[in-house]
């Protein structure tokens, strides 16, 4: 089961981790900070720039943690929180990531989800630090606050306007 629990943790966290570093620099397969910011603002976001470094931040610093098994209750909540907001702005695309839709996001959030509620396992290094097991209630508060905050924040930061004019010509393929 540990071995599982590693497994899971590591590809979920590195790649919400790697997401983030693609949003503010050209490493990964990124286009920089000045697309990142210009896709947030074409996706209905207030603030380009500042909103790109604290998407990014935040899935690096989350997914870094998930990785690690560190503080994971903190890591899953970040990660739940702005992958919420992937889902939120993939939506009106519909499910699947062909169509631009929010099926990879969502698998993000639940894979994180699902790691709050089994725990880091053993190699991790919330083991090595002796904080777990974390309460039971760390899990749900964890989820809640992720999904919580990235809803607020999509509340908070969205323009107002109904997003990406071109919904229909950006597909996964053109990335």
């Amino acid at each position: 089961m540990d071995t599982g629990l590693m497994l899971l943790r590591v590809v979920t966290g590195l790649l919400i981790a790697a997401h983030g570093v693609q949003k503010v620099s050209p490493w990964l397969g990124g286009r920089g900070l000045d697309a990142g910011t210009e896709e947030f603002r074409r996706d209905g976001f207030r603030g380009g720039t500042v909103t790109a470094v604290l998407a990014g931040a935040t899935q690096i610093g989350s997914g870094l943690l998930l990785a690690a098994g560190l503080v994971t209750p903190l890591a899953v909540a970040g990660a739940v929180g702005v992958m919420t907001v992937a889902v939120s702005v993939k939506w009106p695309h519909g499910l699947w990531v062909q169509n631009d839709g929010y099926e990879y996001p969502l698998v993000l959030v639940i894979a994180a989800a699902a790691l709050a509620f089994t725990g880091p396992g053993e190699w991790a290094l919330d083991e090595v630090a002796g904080l777990t097991p974390w309460p039971a209630w760390s899990a749900l508060a964890a989820v809640t606050l992720g999904l919580g905050s990235g809803l607020l924040a999509r509340l908070v930061l969205s323009s107002g306007r109904p997003g990406r004019e071109d919904h229909g010509s950006r597909s996964w393929r053109h990335r």
